[in-house]
């Protein structure tokens, strides 16, 4: 769970939520073929579970009231790599701050892999 405590009261967020929305954001972006799965406890959950490929790749931390998030991706052989770098963090940027209300202070983008 990720938790906010502002003057109203507290907000908390399940982990599932969000790690389905930054994933379904940087694998709607161009150029990015799939997202893989990082460490130990996702490559085995995504072994077995074949259906949750958008939770793959995400792992959030939370820093105070600020998200860190890193996101571990395959692209398209030939495409430029910093645009698609620069898309997928303004994008998943936006979808937090506007889904969440949440701050994101960081998102490490991590290319595994190239597909042609």
């Amino acid at each position: 769970m990720i938790k906010v405590e502002n003057h109203l009261g507290s907000i908390e967020i399940s982990d599932n939520y969000l790690t389905n929305l930054i994933g379904n954001t940087a694998a709607s972006c161009f150029g990015v073929v799939q997202m893989n799965p990082f460490g130990t406890r996702q490559g085995i959950s995504s072994f077995f579970k074949k259906n949750n490929d958008s939770a793959k790749g995400v792992i959030i931390r939370q820093n105070r009231e600020k998200l860190i998030i890193d996101l571990h991706i395959t692209v398209s052989y030939g495409v430029n790599i910093s645009a698609i770098v620069d898309s997928i963090v303004k994008k998943v940027r936006f979808a937090v701050s506007e889904e969440t209300d949440f701050s994101v202070s960081k998102v490490n983008v991590f290319i595994d892999e190239m597909k042609s």
